[in-house]
């Protein structure tokens, strides 16, 4: 394949995706990395997309699914339920991580005055606690994804794993039978090392999360404790994460 072709090829791909791996990318012009890494060179050179550690991101595509102002205003009603009662799981003087998401931080706003030490890569959940004098916050450092808001990459995951928590409250894309799944790559690499250095992993997800399958594969159930739901959650659905051993707590 020609460069300019595979200039095409990219163009296209980061028309509708925001975030693409080195390993994505070769995999997708059939080429060495080396040459991978050359096009996207080329790519940002001319303002499409900024190099970032692992892969490369638009600047020209906007993922609402993506974009935490977008986020903050989908089913608030409902995220501000579950945040109540997630919080409520969340015993006095445990160790906390809250993961990315509009719902994780209606979480963090209903643990404001409790006796905890937080462990977090979100920037709005930091700033949640930014004058709450019992909570002990942590931020895990590394590079910050745009309107997302959260730290990511090599910096973040090393942080993480030099940790343990009691809880994760994990906030999620996707939720399908085949497991849970979030929009970008890049993301799905801090909350695996969240989950692995968790002891009770919590799913915060209002109902639209339910039957929707994101672009990358992030966890199975097994490695779920529990999940908190709105009311409006599918009946089968709620059967069906019983038969996974998934607590399903509706709020």
């Amino acid at each position: 394949m020609r460069s300019a072709e595979r200039q095409r090829k990219l163009q296209q791909l980061f028309a509708t995706q925001e975030f693409a791996s080195i390993e994505d990318l070769r995999r997708l012009l059939a080429v060495s990395e080396a040459t991978a890494r050359r096009d996207l060179n080329l790519l940002e050179e001319s303002g499409q997309i900024r190099r970032v550690h692992g892969g490369a991101i638009s600047l020209v595509t906007r993922d609402e699914s993506l974009d935490y102002g977008q986020l903050s205003t989908s089913c608030r009603a409902e995220k501000m339920r579950i945040g109540r009662v997630a919080a409520s799981l969340i015993e006095e003087g445990q160790t906390v991580i809250l993961g990315g998401g509009s719902t994780a931080v209606e979480v963090a706003r209903n643990l404001f005055g409790r006796t905890l030490q937080v462990i977090t890569n979100s920037i709005p959940i930091a700033q949640v606690f930014w004058d709450c004098k019992r909570v002990e916050v942590t931020l895990t450092g590394g590079y910050l994804y745009p309107r997302l808001g959260l730290q990511l990459g090599p910096v973040c995951e090393q942080t993480l794993s030099s940790i343990s928590a009691d809880v994760f409250i994990m906030g999620i894309g996707g939720m399908t039978k085949k497991g849970l799944s979030d929009s970008n790559a890049l993301i799905v690499g801090s909350i695996r090392k969240m989950i692995d250095v968790s002891r009770r992993v919590i799913v915060v997800a209002d109902h639209t999360k339910f039957g929707r399958d994101r672009m990358v594969h992030v966890a199975t159930f097994a490695d779920i404790d529990a999940v908190v739901t709105d009311s409006a959650i599918a009946p089968e659905q709620q059967r069906f994460l019983k038969t996974q051993g998934v607590e399903c707590v509706l709020a």
